[in-house]
């Protein structure tokens, strides 16, 4: 782990506002979590707001549009604009920020900052580092006094969470990122005593982290869970005959899951690269059903659920590690 205090340093000569903060994950991860709006809802806006996404094209010339959200659904009175200038991947991006209307129409009554974000890797760990610029000293000072760092830093170390807790699970579950295709198994809360079955039959063994319970691991907030349902397992993995894995969870209906003969069992394919992993998922789901769309999960994964067009299921689950 690193020191991840984030660092604000105040150039008036050059009217810049500087912030230095290291996330522990790779640069890939970081520059996902900058780009894509369903992760920056996660984590952009300080608690208890939440940042909801209008509008998001990222690409140089595009923009993202969002509000803030408050507890109770109360909405902040102003809305966001990023319009994106330059773009390296995944090294930097440039782009101005203003306030606006809801329909990314500029609010002039509060200054443009314009921004240049750096990533820069270094190990497993990623540096961002931004500079803020300001047409007038005055206008940061505003931006500054509006409580710009206090809540900044806050959105920051929602991302640190972010990242820390999935990139440690995505270490876990799977220490290197050749492709494989596993059985993937749901159960209503007896995945235990099923792979200890299944264990006996084959004369298996548990493999990788064996057995993993709800209990075990850092959950996201918005995941509410019973006592009991902390003692379920969230992954197990047992190899049987032949070197075939078996992989399995618990789905119980207090958790909102339904499951039945049909749902219960997928094929479950690990890619190589997520571009991989969306030509699968793309032409797998042709003419069929997808269950749970390609997106990236709490835990670590690239990840989605469909049936094809001859009723079998499959799972999609790549991670980068």
């Amino acid at each position: 782990m690193t020191n991840n205090e984030a660092v604000f340093t105040q150039d008036l000569q050059n009217k810049k506002l500087n912030v230095i903060r290291t996330f522990d994950a790779p640069i890939n991860l970081v520059w996902q979590a900058w780009t894509e709006s369903e992760i920056l809802d996660q984590w952009w806006a300080p608690k208890p707001y939440r940042a909801e996404t209008k509008f998001m094209d990222f690409r140089e010339g595009g923009y993202w549009l969002y509000q803030m959200v408050g507890p109770e659904h109360t909405e902040h009175p102003t809305w966001c604009k990023e319009e994106y200038k330059t773009i390296v991947v995944p090294q930097k991006i440039a782009n101005a920020v203003s306030f606006s209307d809801e329909n990314g129409v500029t609010n002039t009554s509060f200054p443009v900052m314009n921004w240049e974000k750096n990533f820069v890797e270094n190990g497993e760990h990623t540096i961002v580092n931004i500079d803020i610029y300001f047409d007038k000293v005055e206008e940061m000072q505003t931006i500054v006094g509006m409580g710009f760092q206090e809540g900044f830093t806050a959105g920051l170390s929602n991302l640190d969470h972010y990242l820390s807790t999935g990139f440690k699970i995505r270490k876990d579950l799977k220490p290197n990122n050749a492709a494989r295709v596993t059985t993937y198994l749901n159960f209503p809360g007896n995945t235990e005593e099923a792979l200890n079955f299944y264990k006996e039959v084959f004369k298996g063994e548990f493999t990788g982290k064996k057995l993993t319970r709800f209990s075990d691991i850092e959950l996201p907030a918005e995941i509410r869970m019973n006592e009991a349902d902390k003692k379920l397992i969230i992954h197990g993995e047992l190899t049987i005959m032949g070197g075939h894995v078996l992989m399995a969870t618990d789905a119980p209906e207090s958790m909102g899951f339904k499951l039945q003969t049909g749902n219960n069992m997928h094929i479950n394919v690990e890619p190589e690269s997520r571009e991989e992993t969306e030509r699968l998922f793309k032409e797998l789901s042709a003419g069929g059903k997808v269950s749970m769309p390609l997106s990236d999960m709490f835990f670590g994964a690239y990840f989605a659920e469909l049936t094809d067009k001859y009723g079998i299921n499959w799972m999609l689950n790549y991670q980068n590690v």
